[in-house]
């Protein structure tokens, strides 16, 4: 039996969605009543985990006020969410650079104050390209020198969105080149692997870069040996995920089951399931 950590779960605050953002994961889930009841009661989500087999799950939250409607409330949302219940719940908290008044305001609020233990950039939804502080976007620099220095995982959006008004142009993972090597001791994970475009890219840049991983969500799981053939070597840096209750995931559970059977090692199993993430979370 393997232990499992979920990084990338999207409980967030739906009421605060554009309505035909929500309106596409409505959908695309045919228990959307059922995501609406976990959404307004942790409890509830941390009882499915239970059934699921699932011992933590990574809680994503960002903020895109002009794609998806969301508000820096989401980081007091995420830390209201997940209160009492911290040992199963790892809240992701946000700022988009390009909206921002004050980040390094925003960041001490975010790390001293709410206490949120990862960061999530969405550049498709937020509209910046994740090495846009060489041009100029001052406040991008600032979150991620804040992060580094309080050793702040940032998860980074690749690939691309179907989401009405996302510009996946910007979901290029090659940016993060210059983001590993300007700042060096930052963990930055690469979210849904580039998917579907820039597989290659993302399997370079974990290679290349020791403070960068590999994070698979939203990619069937049944698939993953298609995209990364070489995820034994690389699983010493591969984060689970799953997605769940983006559009068209079947399940947390569901995609555990169905990247079990893949010809992997059961060490290599475990280190991608549980092991990666814990040593980065420091659980």
């Amino acid at each position: 039996m393997f232990k499992v950590i979920d990084i990338h779960v999207h409980m967030q605050p739906l009421a605060q969605m554009k309505p035909e953002c929500r309106e596409l994961i409505r959908k695309t889930q045919p228990n959307f009543d059922f995501i609406l009841e976990l959404v307004n009661d942790a409890g509830k989500f941390v009882a499915l985990l239970d059934r699921e087999g699932i011992e933590r799950a990574g809680i994503i939250n960002y903020v895109a006020p002009v794609v998806m409607g969301f508000t820096e409330e989401v980081n007091d949302w995420a830390a209201r969410y997940t209160h009492g219940f911290r040992d199963r719940l790892l809240p992701f908290g946000s700022l988009d650079p390009t909206t921002v008044k004050d980040a390094a305001a925003s960041m001490d609020r975010i790390i001293n104050d709410l206490k949120l233990p990862a960061l999530k950039l969405h550049p498709p939804h937020q509209l910046f390209y994740p090495n846009q502080y060489q041009d100029g976007l001052k406040s991008l620099e600032v979150i991620y020198r804040k992060a580094e220095e309080a050793r702040l995982p940032v998860m980074i959006h690749t690939g691309t969105s179907i989401f009405h008004n996302a510009r996946s142009k910007y979901g290029d993972p090659m940016g993060l080149d210059d983001v590993a090597v300007d700042f060096p001791n930052l963990p930055i994970i690469i979210a849904h692997g580039g998917r579907p475009l820039w597989m290659k890219e993302s399997v370079f840049l974990t290679r290349r870069h020791r403070n960068v991983y590999l994070e698979i969500s939203s990619i069937p799981p049944q698939n993953l040996l298609n995209y990364f053939p070489d995820l034994e070597r690389l699983a010493d840096k591969v984060l689970w995920g799953s997605d769940w209750p983006g559009p068209m995931v079947p399940g947390m559970k569901a995609n555990v089951e169905r990247f079990l059977p893949l010809p992997l090692s059961d060490a290599a199993k475990q280190r991608i399931l549980y092991d990666n993430a814990a040593r980065l979370f420091r659980l």
